[in-house]
């Protein structure tokens, strides 16, 4: 089934899309993506952030209700990357419950984030609170204007 003759057309959509046509054609391609791309493409697309400027720092503010410091990751690839990861477990189940309807989400959750250059991946903090994760990424000073050279002239 094609979404945009459906008339929904937005990224997220097109995203589901793919994921969707990757399951029809993994048995006729052999350049089909992997089961962990697959994954994570699909951890990516159901973890929402929200990304804030400020004078000095960069703010990723990610909800993660009910989970504990141990349930997240946060991690700097590439020199560039930064990664907020984890997984949301299942509740133990006491004797003689049973589920009516389950619609929390449980599993893994990623996102990526190509920090810009002037971010210092030296001097990131990440604190949890409320179930909100918020991690801060602080910004490199801006580089020192370069002064002109004078080279002496010699007499020869």
């Amino acid at each position: 089934m094609d979404l945009r003759v459906m008339g929904i057309d937005s990224p997220i959509f097109q995203a589901l899309q793919q994921m969707m046509d990757v399951g029809e054609e993994s048995d006729k391609s052999s350049n089909a993506p992997t089961r962990t791309y697959v994954r994570d493409a699909k951890a990516m697309a159901s973890t929402p952030a929200d990304v804030k400027e400020y004078p000095n720092s960069y703010a990723f503010i990610i909800d993660m209700p009910g989970l504990k410091s141990g349930d997240i990751k946060v991690q700097v690839e590439d020199d560039n990357v930064l990664v907020i990861s984890g997984e949301r477990k299942r509740q133990e189940e006491k004797e003689g419950a049973k589920y009516v309807r389950m619609e929390r989400r449980i599993g893994k959750f990623m996102r990526k984030f190509v920090l810009p250059e002037n971010a210092n991946t030296d001097a990131i903090s990440a604190v949890c609170q409320d179930g909100v994760l918020t991690v801060t990424v602080d910004k490199l000073p801006p580089p020192e204007p370069k002064k002109p050279k004078t080279i002496e002239v010699k007499i020869a």
